[in-house]
This record gives C-alpha cells, sequence and structure tokens, in this order.
C-alpha cells in the first residue's frame, strides 16, 4: 500500500489558506484519479482505491498542521510498511515561490512543525514528500509574521500560481507511485 498524508487545518476558516495547499492537491488527487470522496476515518479523512494497479490510501489528518504526525499513532499501518518507500507527505512550503513545487526524498522538516510532527511520530526522517510553493511574507512586500502568513489566503494571483502546478504535482506523485521518490525527484526538481 501507497500512502499519501497530505498536511492542512480542519475547519471552513482554514479551508482556502496557505498551510491547507497540501489538501487542496490531495483534493485534486482523487478527482483526477476519480476515487471515492474523503471520509472520516479515525482522526482523519481518508480515500483509498487502486491508482495505475497499486492500493492507495489519501489521509488529511484532522489534528491541526502542528499535530500530523498523530494520524500514524492513531492507526496501525501495515507490519511491512516502509516510510521510505511507501509514503508520500504533500505540504506547503514558505522557502518555495507560488508556483513551484520540490520532491524530497528525506531531510529535516526545515521550520515546518507538521513535518516536525511526522518525523517524531515515525522517528525518522526518511520519507517522501511533495512540497508545494507559498512564499514568504517578505517576498512579495508583506510584513506580517509566519504564522499569520500561511493562515491566510494567497491571494488571487499567487492562487493561480499554485493551482497550476497540480497538473506536474500529480504527473510526480504518479511518477513516485511507479518508479519511487527518487526518479519523481530526478524528473521534476
Amino acid at each position: 500500500m501507497k500512502l499519501l498524508v497530505a498536511l492542512g487545518n480542519p475547519g471552513d476558516e482554514y479551508r482556502d489558506t496557505r498551510h491547507n495547499v497540501g489538501w487542496w492537491l490531495a483534493d485534486r488527487l482523487v478527482t483526477v484519479w476519480a476515487l471515492p470522496p474523503f471520509r472520516p476515518d479515525d482522526g482523519a479523512a481518508a480515500s483509498r482505491g487502486e491508482v495505475r494497479g497499486r492500493a492507495v490510501r489519501l489521509l488529511k489528518p484532522l489534528t491541526y498542521v502542528n499535530r500530523s504526525g498523530d494520524v500514524f499513532r492513531d492507526r496501525g499501518l501495515p507490519r511491512e510498511f516502509e516510510p521510505e518507500h511507501d509514503l508520500l507527505v504533500l505540504v506547503d512550503d514558505v522557502d518555495l515561490e507560488p508556483g513551484r513545487m520540490r520532491v524530497r526524498a528525506r531531510g529535516s522538516a526545515g521550520g515546518h512543525r507538521g513535518l516536525r510532527s511526522v518525523e517524531a511520530a515515525l522517528e525518522t526522517q526518511e520519507y517522501g514528500r511533495l512540497r508545494i510553493g507559498v512564499g514568504r511574507p517578505g517576498d512579495v512586500g508583506v510584513d506580517v509574521d509566519l504564522a499569520s502568513w500561511v493562515l491566510a489566503p494567497p491571494s488571487d494571483a499567487e492562487e493561480e500560481r499554485i493551482l497550476a502546478t497540480f497538473d506536474r504535482a500529480v504527473d510526480a506523485v504518479e511518477c513516485w507511485l511507479d518508479e519511487g521518490v527518487e526518479e519523481a525527484m530526478n524528473r521534476f526538481n
């Protein structure tokens, strides 16, 4: 089974924020792959099905970004589950400008509390992640703290650039499914 975990915050007040772009991409994947809609499942919204001949499960943890790792503690993962091969986390990244994405096979959380929570739960930094750029406030001449920035909606122009990356992001996820994270990095970074 391949597991995709999209980081974001539950609730209408967060739905359209920068911190939820991972959820936006998960919604796109469910639509493109014609999977069942997300349904509540033990602390997460979940969808599952077969994609490209593989069993795939998509999760949107409902614990808020900073406690995203709880989704791994709250459910039993199959014994054969190997995060370095079987997990891809979909996450916002302030260090990438809107309209950019990057696939990584491992690495630090880079200050992202959701990734920090995932790493603590898995006890490893060895798992795939697809980072979706949302930019920093200083990049657009805005003077706000980072927490306020990621918890606010992007401008219309930023949102357009973010959404424009999603076709390429779907291709990167499908490459990850078929050939692994290293090949996805080589082709899409």
